[in-house]
């Protein structure tokens, strides 16, 4: 299946088919054991179901014959076909409602496979909070569809038929006057089913926009509390739940139209067949158990009709819902691995080399973050990145980790163009300590372990005390044990970025990548965790990203940059005698500026 983008919410309004419940095939499909038996179970219920009217034609004309014996046998048999009717529905619900649980199961799992992979640039056009309500809500429809509406779809449709033929082998006259009702009541189904499609559709996209709205606002809540927008961001999130509200009741009150306009017309039409049959009663035309057997395969019919209308109205949600689930499986991104991926050269020297990249972010297409950058860094070499916000140093490590592919130019690791190998092998040999460390709702010990997963408890505090960690952890009232709460609320800055180091430490990569890594440190931390970096930078490639120059001072070398471009080089020494941008920059943070203020 060819990948395409995810478009915005906006574009997705529009309503598409029933077909689009055909996504779901590929993964039904895989259980097509348990989908036969689930297809076995539907069918002998319904079958069961139809042979129950016949077992109720013999008692009532049975009462008739004047015959206790026959009478006994009917009754028995009846008896006997309820039985089997209950086994087999309780078979069927097993059988269904598995399937639906394991559908699924599958399909969340897709989903999430495939957007863990993606790109910070896919993440720019769409919100994390509709993709979870996506994999959430919209799975659970689908699992309400495959675990009861479509078999109960299905067994209504072999009532439907299945009553149609019984109906025409009991009265031929009846059944005609019945099967003119039809065109009455299809025509509202088709017609109003169209509009409840839509608003199905429209209902889901203001649900995804509520939960993207409410996930933002409480993974962002010290920043809202801190500037009082408490209120406001209720008052919006208040604004798309309303909508989601709106559009929800619109559905249903179309739903309830259909349902009202479809059972009346069927019950008002077997009420009048149900008329004629009498006369006929009456006239000696059919028997009283014959009328009885035509009436309930008739009930069956009619009772069929009115939950297909119904039943419809789920289906055209689920389709919306699948559309919704197939659009991230088959989600494109810019970002991809080549179809025969090179290997990593082992062992990772750590030489990296950009060579003429020029790069813009997809957001800010009309402005360069790179431009025309060409560089190569040395096995073991310690280089900074400095220079003023904005000027392309979080670029360079973005670029370095595939986070993004350069609009032209090459990046090199070893030698191989990164395009040329799997993302997966090569970000192995990359430590990064982000500006803003992630830190997950777990232990102490486990944070520092996603470093390297199989690392033992050892390795673990031999890491934590490296990065100046292992104090306050152990100051914990769990130590290692401790959970750290969703963000690391429990944390300062500073123990977050400790935490993010201990993990590049344990990593054990051969480029180490630090984004501002000391910037939340106070003086007496960052003069421990700077000896532990200068430490671990010792055999491997370092690149520092710093706006404290203080932190750079012992770099091999320093690269200054200015508006996406690398405008001097060299050791801290000599860029200060050459003067420009560095001088500048060293001069306003040593002296506090008093020099520059001249």
């Amino acid at each position: 299946m060819a990948r395409k983008p995810i478009t915005d919410t906006e574009d997705r309004a529009g309503s598409r088919k029933i077909g689009a419940l055909r996504g779901l095939m590929p993964f039904v499909m895989r259980y097509r054991g348990l989908l036969a038996l689930s297809v076995v179970a539907l069918v002998f219920t319904a079958l069961v179901s139809l042979v129950l009217p016949l077992a109720v034609r013999r008692v009532v004309d049975g009462f008739q014959s004047g015959s206790t014996q026959l009478l006994d046998q009917y009754f028995l048999a009846a008896i006997m076909i309820a039985g089997l009717l209950a086994l087999g529905t309780g078979t069927r619900y097993y059988l269904v409602t598995r399937l639906g649980e394991r559908v699924v199961a599958d399909i969340r799992k897709a989903v999430f496979n495939n957007m863990i992979g993606m790109s910070p640039a896919f993440y720019e056009k769409i919100m994390t909070g509709e993709v979870l309500s996506r994999i959430t809500t919209d799975t659970t429809l689908i699992q309400s569809v495959i675990g009861s509406s479509v078999s109960w779809f299905l067994r209504n449709v072999l009532l439907f038929f299945g009553g149609l033929a019984m109906m025409l082998a009991t009265s031929a006259k009846l059944t005609g006057l019945v099967l003119l009702l039809v065109p009455v009541v299809i025509v509202p189904i088709i017609a109003l089913g169209r509009r409840v499609r839509k608003l199905s559709k429209a209902n889901q996209d203001w649900i995804a926009q509520s939960s993207g709205k409410a996930s933002e606002t409480l993974l962002s809540v010290q920043a809202v509390q801190a500037f009082s927008h408490e209120t406001l961001s209720a008052l919006r999130f208040s604004d798309v739940t309303e909508q989601a509200f709106l559009s929800a009741k619109a559905r249903i009150a179309v739903r309830a139209a259909l349902t009202v306009i479809v059972i009346f017309l069927v019950f008002a039409g077997i009420v009048g067949v149900l008329w004629i049959g009498a006369r006929d009663v009456r006239e000696g035309a059919m028997t009283i158990g014959a009328l009885v057997q035509f009436v309930i395969y008739a009930g069956i019919m009619a009772a069929s009709t009115a939950a297909l209308s119904e039943i419809w109205g789920e289906l055209q949600r689920a389709a919306g819902a699948t559309e919704r689930l197939v659009e991230l499986l088959t989600a494109s991104d810019s970002v991809t691995d080549p179809a025969r991926p090179a290997p990593v050269p082992q062992p990772c020297r750590g030489e990296i080399t950009f060579d003429a990249v020029r790069f813009t972010y997809p957001s800010r297409p009309d402005a360069a973050a790179l431009d025309g950058v060409s560089m190569t860094i040395a096995p073991g070499e310690t280089v900074a990145l400095v220079g003023p916000s904005g000027a392309g140093k979080t670029t360079i490590l973005q670029l370095l980790l595939r986070f993004y592919d350069p609009a032209a130019g090459r990046i090199l690791l070893d030698g191989t163009d990164l395009r040329d190998m799997a993302r997966q092998d090569f970000r192995q040999q990359l430590a990064l300590v982000p500006q803003e460390p992630v830190i997950f709702a777990d232990t102490a010990m486990e944070n520092i372990r996603f470093g390297r997963p199989d690392a033992t408890d050892d390795e673990v505090i031999a890491a934590a005390k490296a990065a100046a960690a292992h104090g306050f952890v152990s100051d914990l009232p769990e130590g290692y044990g401790s959970q750290l709460g969703e963000r690391g609320v429990m944390l300062s800055g500073g123990q977050k970025q400790r935490i993010a180091i201990a993990r590049a430490i344990l990593r054990e990569a051969p480029v180490l990548l630090l984004d501002e890594a000391t910037s939340a440190l106070d003086a007496e931390s960052e003069l421990a965790v700077q000896r532990a970096v200068e430490a671990l930078a010792r055999d491997r490639t370092t690149l520092i990203v710093a706006h404290r120059l203080a932190t750079v001072k012992k770099a091999d070398r320093i690269l200054v940059f200015d508006a996406g471009r690398i405008v001097a080089s060299g050791t801290h020494d000599s860029l200060v005698a050459q003067g420009g941008l560095y001088a500048r920059l060293a001069e306003l943070q040593f002296t506090g500026g008093a020099v520059a203020a001249e």
